[in-house]
């Protein structure tokens, strides 16, 4: 019995012994993390989350690399040998014929019928080009040959130079590569257009619609648009414009039925008699992937729109935002974002087709409406910017918000009151916030969900998606270098420009037009000799746990309605009033409100008095409904600097309290459509949220 049990016994003690002979070396590789415990343990906590991010990343630049190759080896003669947009769609056509992409009100769309409508739409797009197929053909025979895919920078070359459109023949063939514009609401027929023109072999330009007179014809011209489809609705508004869009000599459409003047026609009702076969794939196939196709307008501080270039790699990788945030096959999103914005055409459309899913597409939100369509058509998942979250909080009690599908919020600019207040209503669900510009090469997603930030700066995603914190001097509006001219990488906790290395997979192609529009957009020598990096002109700030948080903008340019103001486009317009001999265009915060709400610090012009009415009017007229300043302030004269320069940030930092402010004041009232005195009446109401603005 003893022998017996001493048996037992001497395997336990040895295997104990070897156990804490195995245990020691790594006891003594944690010794160190634990004695650092306090000053790592942050990092550490988020290790798993990083690598699971990381592996789907990964995953996800796999997938989208096989899907590129397997186009470049496709038969060019057919559809999945064009661009990513055609051999997509026509990837989803043969896969998932049947499953639903589109729903629009009452209207369902599948996948093949997407594919039908946008090739009937890239035929008559092809016929304007000079393509004579004959009514309602299917063959791919023609007149062109592979000789009509457009020249690399064709396109280019014609954008910034729409002055030399005048006295063209505005029925003249359109050329390979050329650009049309398209001015319509968010709809089936805004994506059928788009898709037909990329199949075509044609670039795109996205213009805002709340564009009128002086910016729109500048958007065009920008662009070197040849061509321009126009919403029926808009014609009436548009009527002013019509004789410089004739003079530019613009091939112009309207998007459906109604009374058209001269010289337009109804491009739905072209695309009605075309075939919806396939087109040659060749037709949009890129020569590089670096190629522009497309063209969205962006403010910056330079002041009117800027035509920033969107490459076929940037669509590519659009392809898998989606993916990257997790939303799968079988998801429903709701989207209810103008397609002109990279939010809603890139994101929601492109990050859609990558996965397969099913959109439902809103022409215009509705907090009232939003989640009875959310139960209506069984949505999961819902494309934000922050203030339609804001919108959505501060409406009364209603029980389809109850009950719902939706598991997943993704979008950008959530203030973290605002998200608090958005899951705790409306949860369980989570919220994940990202970061990016349209001209940008870089953007991060805060995948954690952890409240109030925008990404993570870990070591794991940076290596995939590079970018830094450089120190910036608020003050000469430059980073701050060291003794070698090199820049300076921030601390946990200090406010940095973000700014991301630029590489052949990571480009930045800037805008239409001269080379002076990305002035300051890239950094040279920024930590070596010869490097150069995207300015995104955005301070973040990284906490000690690696999380990214938006601090401000830099420069003029402030948001507003989920929308970048530029200081310099309103003053401008503004300037133009011959009773006005000063202006002073600025943001301030507004409380409740995402972003900051424009306000105009005016002198007269002697002998001039204020015309508040005429005022009205001209904003209304002259700037999109985001960028008419919300607050004005009649000044003696405007505060500047030393050198000469408007007084910004004390001009803003004073506010637009009337109980604090001796100068006048006026809060432009949306429901009356009136700039009306600022009383500390209306400052209250402001303030519970019972004024609009």
């Amino acid at each position: 019995m003893f022998a017996s049990g001493w048996n037992q016994t001497v395997p336990t003690e040895e295997a104990g012994s070897m156990a804490a002979l195995l245990l020691l070396p790594l006891l003594l590789l944690l010794l160190p993390l634990l004695l650092l415990k306090l000053h790592l343990w942050p990092q550490l906590r988020w290790l798993p989350a990083d690598l699971a991010f990381a592996v789907r990343a990964l995953r996800c630049k796999r997938a989208l690399r096989a899907r590129a190759l397997a186009a470049a080896a496709a038969d060019p003669e057919g559809p999945e040998g064009g661009c990513s947009l055609a051999w997509r769609l026509a990837e989803l056509a043969r896969q998932r014929p049947t499953h639903t992409f589109l729903i629009h009100g009452s209207l369902r769309f599948s996948y093949l019928e997407a594919e039908r409508k946008s090739n009937r739409a890239a035929r008559a797009f092809l016929r304007a080009r000079g393509w004579d197929w004959g009514p309602g053909s299917d063959s791919g025979a023609g007149s062109a040959g592979e000789g009509d895919r457009a020249a690399p920078g064709a396109g280019d070359a014609a954008a910034g130079s729409g002055a030399a459109l005048a006295g063209r023949d505005c029925a003249a063939p359109l050329a390979p590569g050329v650009t049309v514009a398209l001015l319509l609401p968010a709809g089936p027929e805004f994506l059928w257009l788009w898709f037909g023109l990329a199949k075509a072999g044609l670039r795109t330009a996205f213009v805002p619609t709340a564009l009128r007179r002086g910016p729109l014809l500048h958007c065009l011209r920008s662009c070197g648009a040849r061509a321009l489809v126009l919403a029926p609705e808009f014609l009436e508004s548009l009527e002013p414009d019509l004789p410089a869009l004739r003079t530019m000599g613009l091939h112009l459409w309207a998007a459906g039925p109604g009374t058209h003047p001269a010289g337009m026609s109804d491009l739905l009702a072209e695309m009605s008699t075309e075939g919806d076969g396939p087109v040659p794939g060749y037709l949009s196939s890129p020569q590089s992937m670096t190629d522009t196709c497309l063209y969205i307008f962006t403010s910056g501080t330079t002041g009117l729109p800027k035509a920033a270039r969107i490459s076929h790699l940037k669509i590519l990788q659009c392809q898998g935002f989606y993916q990257l945030c997790g939303v799968r096959q079988e998801d429903v999103i709701y989207l209810a974002l103008p397609l002109y914005h990279t939010s809603g055409s890139l994101l929601g459309i492109v990050g859609c087709l990558g996965i397969g899913a099913t959109v439902v597409l809103k022409s215009k939100f509705s907090a009232g409406q939003f989640w009875e369509d959310c139960q209506q058509h069984r949505v999961t998942v819902f494309q934000y910017i922050g203030e339609l979250c804001r919108y959505l909080v501060n409406q009364p009690p209603n029980k389809a918000e109850h009950g719902h599908k939706v598991r997943l919020a993704v979008g950008s600019g959530l203030r973290p009151d605002t998200w608090e207040r958005f899951v705790r209503r409306f949860g369980p669900l989570q919220v994940l916030e990202t970061y990016g510009l349209t001209e940008g090469n870089v953007a991060t997603i805060n995948y954690t969900g952890q409240r109030g930030a925008v990404g993570r700066a870990s070591w794991l995603y940076k290596h995939i998606f590079p970018f830094s914190l450089i120190r910036y001097d608020v003050t000469t509006g430059e980073p701050i270098r060291d003794a070698q001219g090199h820049c300076v990488a921030t601390s946990p906790g200090e406010p940095g420009l973000l700014v991301a290395p630029v590489s052949q997979q990571s480009p930045f192609l800037g805008y239409a037009g001269g080379p002076e529009l990305a002035q300051g957009k890239l950094l040279k020598d920024v930590f070596r000799p010869g490097d150069v990096f995207f300015n995104t002109g955005d301070l973040l700030v990284c906490d000690d746990q690696g999380f990214l948080r938006f601090h401000d903008r830099t420069g003029d340019t402030f948001r507003w309605k989920g929308e970048n103001v530029a200081t310099t486009e309103v003053a401008e317009v503004l300037e133009a009033l011959d009773f006005l001999q000063e202006v002073n265009v600025y943001g301030v915060t507004v409380p409740g409100h995402e972003g900051r709400a424009g306000m105009a610090a005016l002198t007269l012009r002697p002998p001039h008095s204020l015309d508040l009415t005429q005022l009205y009017t001209h904003v209304s007229e002259n700037l999109p409904p985001y960028a008419r300043p919300r607050f004005l302030r009649l000044q003696e004269s405007l505060a500047t600097t030393e050198t000469f320069k408007q007084q910004k940030v004390r001009m803003a930092n004073e506010g637009f309290d009337p109980s604090t402010l001796s100068d006048p004041l006026y809060v432009l009232d949306q429901a009356v459509g009136a700039y009306l005195p600022l009383t500390p009446v209306r400052y209250s109401m402001l303030l519970a949220g019972d004024l609009r603005i």
